[in-house]
């Protein structure tokens, strides 16, 4: 695996990139844990966790709680106000720039290496995202 040895200068759409991939694949492996198999089955339930939607409330959720430390809320209103200049159709532009700033940190601490706080953080936004599911 390359190393990425300057994260720190990297931009937070670039961190955000690489956070997507990171919760995708966590989120994936989480879902065929726990026994759900069918391709329609998969994609419905992952797509709450990885939407633009559930990755903000998972934020906002967190920074309420004082979750986040200073350098990860750095981070996070890095990726927040990086200028993306397309948004998905189906989000508003605040939801997106939570969810990019919720992917930035992800990203950031994946190249960091800080894969225990960085594990710490996705069962924190799977738990957030799940009680939101259930109450839907």
């Amino acid at each position: 695996m390359a190393e990425v040895k300057e994260y720190k200068q990297l931009n937070g759409l670039a961190l955000a990139y690489m956070g997507d991939a990171v919760y995708e694949k966590f989120i994936r492996e989480y879902l065929l844990a726990a026994g759900k198999t069918k391709p329609n089955q998969l994609h419905k339930t992952a797509t709450k966790f990885v939407s633009a939607k559930g990755q903000a409330v998972a934020l906002k959720a967190m920074i309420a709680e004082g979750f986040l430390t200073e350098e990860e809320d750095r981070i996070a209103k890095r990726g927040r106000n990086a200028k993306s200049y397309t948004v998905p159709k189906n989000t508003d532009p605040g939801t997106y720039s939570m969810s990019t700033s919720f992917e930035a940190v992800l990203g950031y601490l994946y190249l960091a290496g800080e894969m225990e706080r960085l594990q710490e953080w996705m069962e924190k936004a799977l738990e957030i995202v799940e009680k939101g599911v259930e109450t839907n």
